[in-house]
């Protein structure tokens, strides 16, 4: 296997040793990166005299060479991506002068530049998958805004509220994503290139230049610190592990839904499949899979916790095992939040089955209790009186909204016949105008607020 080591040492390493120490297959995926910034590397060092101009140039042609020529020209039988673009340089331009493109740079500095572009990039496309996902959502939040269905609290039917108000809970999760993908860029965002090996370089470098050319906003301050951190790789698996986890959901509520105990929403073939032996099934296996796959992406942030827990300073060989899990967790939220849009947009929406659902499961009782309230009645007092209805309708096989003023009045003689008026489910709803309500007029607002942010570039603060 090629190195770029090895001089002092007397032996090869056994074919075990080289196996292991191995990260090509991982590397690969950000061999673009690599070549960006020894392009930029290269480009300084002609400008700052310690190479010549001509060399820098021939440099930087043989890189964009690679570039256009794309991985597959890479020999495969080498320790990292680094090894395998300067040895294709090597047959491009010549070793003497592609040799010349590791002065003033460590392997240690080249990894961390790498890595943190290829965070950068990638999650700039994850706000757009985001994006797209927050317009969908708010697309059905308007479309079912006025459609009814039972809220939930503990898995139990608490108080009515539309599907329109439910997807839109969902919208706002995911603005608070956008926003921590923000975050994550203006930390990551500066230039460990230049720091060497740990100490930095005798040779008159400009890491400001190399910093501008690769669009970060500086150098990072501390060789050692640069060439050691990986925390913004930790915030972006975090980052990810905290959208699968809302993914899984959303999962979890059309994997529900989609059963007949519900009957809310029917999901489209396109995102379900059969079973090989009982022809009627449709099964929900993709919200499954993302369900399941949350776990994966979970662990990925604690194995890396695991891993940097207790390193000295300076680079540790045990930090090539950060990029795995950076690579498994950013394809599998990629995937999950596109399957996710794909099943919202299909889903066949079972709006009166939903409807009905609210009748009769006693979800207005706390507008009942809310009336006595507004009455002068202590809400303490209030609550136990409707406890006392709720208790008379069952024990007479009643629901709240079959009670007629003569039941009421024998069940509980101290709330006025008015009251009856107030146990509409969809009057419920409209009634609940305070900030974040599903009634018309919050709604209305809440609308304003979303379009506003969604067609804002980035992601603003909520309100």
């Amino acid at each position: 296997m090629q190195k770029l080591w090895g001089g002092a040492f007397a032996e090869s390493t056994s074919d075990l040793v080289e196996r292991f120490g191995q990260s090509i297959e991982t590397d690969l995926n950000f061999w673009q990166e690599d070549i960006i910034g020894s392009v930029a590397h290269a480009r300084m060092l002609g400008e700052t005299g310690i190479i010549s101009k001509e060399e820098a140039k021939a440099l930087i042609d043989g890189l964009e060479k690679i570039h256009e020529e794309g991985p597959s020209y890479l020999k495969l039988d080498v320790e990292d991506v680094h090894t395998a673009i300067e040895f294709r340089l090597g047959e491009i331009v010549g070793p003497e002068i592609a040799g010349k493109l590791h002065t003033a740079r460590s392997r240690n500095d080249q990894i961390a530049t790498d890595t943190r572009l290829y965070v950068f990039n990638q999650f700039i496309r994850t706000q757009d998958e985001i994006k797209k996902l927050q317009g969908l959502l708010l697309e059905l939040g308007r479309k079912y805004r006025a459609d009814l269905m039972p809220g939930y609290t503990h898995q139990q039917r608490a108080q009515p509220i539309t599907l329109g108000f439910h997807l839109m809970a969902h919208f706002w999760e995911f603005q608070r994503h956008g926003l921590r993908c923000e975050r994550l860029l203006g930390g990551v965002n500066f230039s460990p290139l230049g720091s060497a090996a740990l100490a930095g370089t005798s040779f008159p470098i400009d890491r400001e230049m190399t910093a501008k050319e690769l669009g970060f906003l500086g150098p990072i301050p501390n060789a050692l610190d640069a060439t050691s951190d990986r925390s913004y790789i930790l915030d972006a698996l975090h980052i990810c592990a905290l959208i699968m986890i809302d993914l899984s959901r959303i999962s979890q509520e059309l994997i529900l839904w989609s059963g007949k105990e519900f009957g809310f929403v029917k999901l489209a073939d396109s995102v379900t499949t059969g079973s090989s032996i009982m022809p009627q099934k449709r099964n929900p296996d993709m919200a499954e899979l993302i369900r399941g796959r949350t776990a994966r992406v979970i662990s990925n942030w604690s194995t890396l916790a695991v891993t940097m827990k207790a390193l000295p300073l300076g680079y540790n060989r045990d930090t090539q095992e950060d990029k795995p899990p950076l690579f498994d967790s950013l394809r599998k939220i990629r995937d999950s939040i596109q399957l996710v849009h794909q099943m919202l947009e299909s889903a066949n929406w079972q709006t009166e089955r939903m409807a009905e659902c609210t009748y009769g499961d006693f979800s207005t009782a706390t507008d009942l209790a809310d009336f006595l309230a507004t009455t002068g009645m202590p809400f303490r007092q209030a609550h136990e009186i409707v406890g006392k209805v709720v208790r008379g309708c069952l024990e007479r096989g009643l629901v709240l909204e079959d009670l007629t003023p003569e039941s009421l009045a024998e069940i509980a003689p101290e709330v006025p016949a008015v009251a009856l008026d107030r146990l509409s489910a969809r009057e419920s709803v409209d009634r609940r105008n305070s900030q974040g309500g599903p009634g018309r007029r919050a709604m209305d607002k809440q609308f304003e607020d979303a379009a506003r942010v969604y067609e804002t570039v980035g992601f603003p603060k909520l309100i």
